[in-house]
C-alpha cells in the first residue's frame, strides 16, 4: 500500500514541477541577475520540495512555499557571491567597471538598479512587478507581513526611481522584467 501513496504523491509531485519550474527559474533570474544560475537554484528549490513533499503538499500555499524556498536559496547564493568577490579583493586590485555605450538599453538599466537594491526590497519588486502577485502572495513567498511587502516595495520603488532618475519607474520595471522573464523563458 505504500507504494501506491508514494505512486500518488510522485504523480502529484511531477505535475507541480511541471507547472511551476519556469516560474521559479525566472524568479530565480530575477532575483540573482545570473541566468545561468536560474535553472540551478529551481532544481534545488524543487528538490528540496520533493524531500519535504508531504508537508508541502498539505500546505495552503505550495506554489507560495516554493517561491519562498527560490527566495532563500538566491539569498544565499548572494551573500555567497558577495563572501567570494570579497576574498578576491584581498588578491586581485579592483579595476573600475566602465559603460562604453552610454545609450544602455532599459533593460540593462532595470537590471541593474535591482541588483543594488537589498534582497528584500529586490524580491519584494520582483515579485509584485514581474510576478504580478498580490501583496498577501507575496509575503508568503517571503515569509514576512503584508505590511513588511507594503514598505519593502514602496521602498524598493523609490529607490528604483532615485537610481533611474525616472518618474516612470513602475511602467519600466514591469516592461523590463516582462522582458526578462519572456527572454528567460525561450532561452530555456
Amino acid at each position: 500500500m505504500g507504494t501506491v501513496v508514494d505512486d500518488a504523491a510522485s504523480v502529484e509531485f511531477h505535475a507541480f514541477f511541471e507547472r511551476h519550474y519556469a516560474e521559479l527559474s525566472r524568479l530565480a533570474h530575477l532575483l540573482t541577475g545570473e541566468p545561468d544560475a536560474a535553472d540551478d537554484l529551481a532544481a534545488d528549490a524543487l528538490l528540496a520540495l520533493w524531500h519535504r513533499w508531504d508537508r508541502v503538499r498539505a500546505a495552503d500555499h505550495p506554489a507560495a512555499y516554493a517561491r519562498g524556498v527560490v527566495a532563500n536559496l538566491a539569498r544565499t547564493r548572494i551573500r555567497s557571491a558577495v563572501r567570494e568577490r570579497r576574498r578576491v579583493a584581498l588578491f586581485w586590485s579592483q579595476r573600475e567597471e566602465k559603460t562604453e555605450n552610454p545609450d544602455v538599453a532599459g533593460v540593462v538599466d532595470v537590471q541593474e538598479a535591482l541588483r543594488r537594491l537589498p534582497f528584500r526590497k529586490r524580491a519584494c519588486v520582483v515579485l509584485r512587478h514581474a510576478f504580478d502577485l498580490s501583496e498577501k502572495d507575496t509575503a508568503l513567498a517571503l515569509g514576512v507581513s503584508v505590511g513588511t511587502v507594503k514598505s519593502q516595495t514602496s521602498k524598493g520603488m523609490a529607490e528604483l526611481q532615485r537610481l533611474l532618475g525616472t518618474q516612470a519607474v513602475p511602467r519600466k520595471v514591469h516592461a523590463a522584467m516582462a522582458r526578462t522573464a519572456d527572454a528567460g523563458g525561450r532561452d530555456r
